[in-house]
This record gives structure tokens, C-alpha cells and sequence, in this order.
């Protein structure tokens, strides 16, 4: 598609090679944007997952208003989409001005048309397009959090704040981890394998740090030495967001998790963060009512979908009772089969 003009002369055009650094000085600056608006996640979703993007902006002479990262996900399996952003929690229009919002939403809508995709999938934090469909399914957390390791370790409720004393009491430590596709890759990968999740490649791992370098680190758990639990965050203004974690089996005995992520508020504390966000999690998942125990406040997230050549919303989550008996199946399949295979599936679930 060519260039739209706008009422109050916004132009919205796909982005410029060499435009990069300009889209990420507006990101870091526009309140509405996230972590997830940064480019680097263009370079993410070609490089490893072979998607085509289509990054989005609305400009109003030469200054940016808005900007919109839209992924093209097309797959036999799951269907054809065009997401903003698949792989992250959040995503949709960062504007300043509710013209430039309105004019990338309308370029989306045509574009989703002309691509002729199942759905235009727009994950928003903030309500917007009501005439278009939602559901009731995904939830945030984010809580204020400080430096001081006791003040977060009481912020938590009493039954997770044992189970971290408990960690304290078994002589877990946390450490920083920069080769994020080392340790902290194996730690993640047999965990989702035990969930009966495809796992991501390690080279998803390696390019996140690759774009984000220094706003991209892991942090791992040990015990006598060894990792027993592992995260990988991403830092964005004054938050920190653990994204990619998990423990193994022996994990559980040590209180590792809940020790890990109250052992990381004090971490990134020291590093500036002042906002814990503990990404989403499914409404009835055993991940939501860990942060939800954990002390976080359940917010939802009103994510919405045009609807193109669907005719109901997409269901491609692993609550969906047909993914039973796939699940299931997964969890038994060797660790070196699951991450051989499990990119493949992994790069269109989005």
C-alpha cells in the first residue's frame, strides 16, 4: 500500500530502512509506547521467525505522531494474520494525537483487507476500537516495587513470602547472566517442555540480546552451584519485565521461583527499575494465580481483532480443550526432539 494522507495532514507510510534509530527516539519517549514497540523486534520477527513486517508510521511533516508494528503471521495450521505484535504482550498504536491513532488504525484495517488475513489482531493496553471484537482471556501484572530487599519481600502475601524464605533457607543466590542462550535457554526450554508447550529456539535467545543488548538480561537461581531456575528481563524506562522463565524439576523442593523473581526486584531495583511487570497470563492458568498469590493485582487487557475473513475469534491458546491430547503428548517427548520441533510450531503461535 502507498502512503494515506489524513485529516489534519497526518501521512501514514510503512517505515524506512534508516528510519530505525528516529522510530526508537519516539518509543522511548511516547508515553503510550512499550517495551514491545521498540524496533528490534522487526529484526526479531524476520530474522528468526521469518515473518514479514510491516511497521507503521504516521508522520505530520518531518516529526513522528504515532508509530504501529504490524507482523504478517500466515500458517496452515493456525491461520493468517497480520498482528501488532505477535511474540509480546503488548503491542497496537503509540500516538500522541488521536488523529495519527486513528489514521494507522484505518491504514491497518485496509491493509488487513488487502492481505486478505483471517484477522487484524491489535494487542492494546488501553481500550480502543469498541466496535471491533475482544475477549475476556488475557490479564497483566504490574505492582510499584524498590530497592530495599525486605520492604519487597513483605510487599508479598504471607504463603509466597514463606516460600521464598524457604529459598533464602536452602542457600539459593541469583546471579546476571549476559549469554542469555546459554543457562538460562536450557532452564526455559525443559520447563516449557514440561508445561507441553513448543519451545522457542535458542536463537530467538541470542537475537533478543543482539537488539536490545544491555535491556536484555538474564538472571539465574543456583543452588550448590548448579541453575535450578532461570529468567530472561527486559528493562524499558523505569520497569523491568520478566519474560522468558522457568525451573526445573527441583526447582519446586527449594522454593527456587518464588525466591527467583523476589531476588530480581532487589536486582533490578539497584539498576533504576521502580515497576515490576510480570507480563500476562491467561485468566484460569496456573501462571495467573502464581502472580496473583504472589501479590500482583490481575489487570485485563483489551486486546482487540478485526475480524476479515474469520468468522469467529481465534482460539489458538492452550486452554482450548483440542489442545489436550497435543499437550499432553508433548510433555513426553525427549528434551533434544521438543527443541528440535518446537520452533518450527513455536514461530506461528505468536
Amino acid at each position: 500500500m502507498t502512503a494515506v494522507a489524513w485529516t489534519g495532514s497526518v501521512e501514514v507510510r510503512p517505515l524506512k530502512s534508516g528510519e530505525e534509530p528516529a522510530w526508537d527516539r519516539f518509543v522511548a519517549a511516547c508515553p503510550e509506547a512499550t517495551f514491545f514497540h521498540r524496533v528490534g523486534w522487526k529484526a526479531v520477527a524476520e530474522a528468526v521467525f521469518g515473518h514479514r513486517t510491516r511497521y507503521l508510521v504516521a508522520w505530520s511533516g518531518e516529526e513522528i505522531r504515532g508509530v504501529l508494528p504490524l507482523v504478517q503471521v500466515k500458517s496452515l495450521l493456525f491461520g493468517h494474520a497480520l498482528v501488532s505484535t505477535p511474540f509480546c504482550v503488548y503491542g497496537g498504536v503509540a500516538a500522541l494525537d488521536e488523529a495519527s491513532r486513528l489514521a494507522l488504525e484505518a491504514y491497518a484495517e485496509a491493509l488487513a483487507v488487502e492481505l486478505n488475513v483471517d484477522w487484524l489482531e491489535c494487542r492494546n493496553v488501553a481500550p480502543r476500537r469498541p466496535e471491533w471484537q475482544g475477549k475476556d482471556l488475557y490479564y497483566t501484572f504490574r505492582k510499584p516495587m524498590v530497592e530495599d530487599p525486605e520492604v519487597n519481600l513483605l510487599a508479598i502475601p504471607r504463603k509466597q513470602r514463606a516460600e521464598v524464605r524457604r529459598g533464602i533457607q536452602h542457600g539459593l543466590t541469583g546471579v546476571a547472566d549476559d549469554d542469555i542462550g546459554g543457562l538460562c535457554f536450557d532452564v526455559y526450554a525443559e520447563s516449557v517442555r514440561n508445561l507441553g508447550t513448543p519451545v522457542f529456539s535458542r536463537a530467538l535467545f541470542v537475537q533478543l540480546k543482539k537488539q536490545f543488548g544491555p535491556d536484555c538480561e538474564g538472571w539465574r537461581v543456583e543452588r550448590q552451584g548448579q541453575t535450578v531456575a532461570a529468567v530472561v528481563s527486559f528493562y524499558f524506562r523505569d520497569q523491568v519485565l520478566p519474560y522468558y522463565g522457568g525451573g526445573l524439576p527441583v526447582a519446586r523442593s527449594s522454593g527456587a521461583m518464588a525466591f527467583m523473581y523476589w531476588d530480581l526486584m532487589t536486582h533490578a531495583g539497584a539498576r533504576g527499575a521502580r515497576v515490576f511487570d510480570f507480563g500476562r497470563s491467561k485468566l484460569g492458568s496456573g501462571s495467573f494465580d502464581f502472580k496473583k498469590y504472589y501479590g500482583f493485582t490481575p489487570e485485563p487487557l483489551p486486546y482487540r481483532y478485526r475480524l476479515v475473513r474469520a468468522e469467529r475469534l481465534p482460539e489458538i491458546n492452550p486452554l482450548n480443550p483440542k489442545y489436550r491430547y497435543f499437550i499432553k503428548l508433548w510433555k513426553r517427548l525427549p528434551l533434544p526432539v521438543a527443541e528440535r520441533i518446537g520452533p518450527w510450531l513455536s514461530r506461528n503461535l505468536g
